[in-house]
């Protein structure tokens, strides 16, 4: 297994009024983060919140291309960005112990907490399709060009890690500075991951290894 430090490029917050940051997500122009009871839009040139929306917050934030998708307690909520509205709800499979969430190949991936699962689930209904074990607390999921990444924080320690979706294999990982951990991933799609910094207030951008 490959490993390396985290080269973290920026640091944004903290933000009025935000005291943890969970989820984050990517809209292809904005970063959208998780707050406890509000969802918030990022401007990642200016720093700048831009958007808020007043809707239950505690984890994992994800984004078709159209809808956000928050985990909120034991449940799953697909909301539309411009109005907040919820539109939909599904069980989340943890039950209240799920953490990361992503968008990828037209379903959502459920990272679950201290079972170290992340589970594809499909998100008209919530049924679960398939699960891949990792040996780790999952905080955060994302995928990006193919790639299955997960962050992990446990104690003082956390780090990114890519699997093989089949094995569930660790084949690289990126540490995080000690103190410094990840609550919510999300990839930008390139070469960059944006990192929730947990009761930090903080989002960091962190460089995407080159192959």
């Amino acid at each position: 297994m490959k490993r390396s430090a985290a080269d973290i490029t920026h640091e944004y917050g903290p933000f009025p009024g935000v005291d943890e940051v969970a989820g984050v997500t990517f809209d292809g122009q904005r970063i959208w983060f998780a707050s406890g009871d509000r969802l918030n839009a990022l401007d990642p040139a200016s720093g700048e919140t831009v958007q808020a929306i007043e809707v239950a917050a505690h984890a994992g934030t994800a984004f078709d291309g159209e809808h956000l998708f928050q985990i909120a307690e034991d449940r799953i909520q697909k909301i539309e960005p411009a109005t907040g509205r919820v539109l939909a709800t599904i069980p989340a499979p943890g039950g209240g112990g799920d953490s990361g969430l992503a968008w990828a190949e037209g379903t959502l991936w459920v990272g679950e907490y201290r079972d170290g699962k992340i589970h594809q689930v499909d998100p008209e209904t919530g049924a679960i399709l398939r699960t891949i074990e990792s040996k780790r607390f999952v905080t955060g999921v994302t995928w990006v060009d193919g790639e299955l990444w997960h962050a992990t924080w446990e104690g003082d320690e956390s780090d990114l890690r890519r699997l093989d979706p089949h094995t569930g294999e660790v084949l690289e990982a990126i540490d995080m500075p000690p103190g410094m951990g990840i609550s919510g991933l999300e990839s930008d799609g390139r070469d960059q991951f944006f990192c929730g910094g947990g009761k930090s207030g903080r989002v960091r951008a962190v460089r995407r290894p080159r192959r």
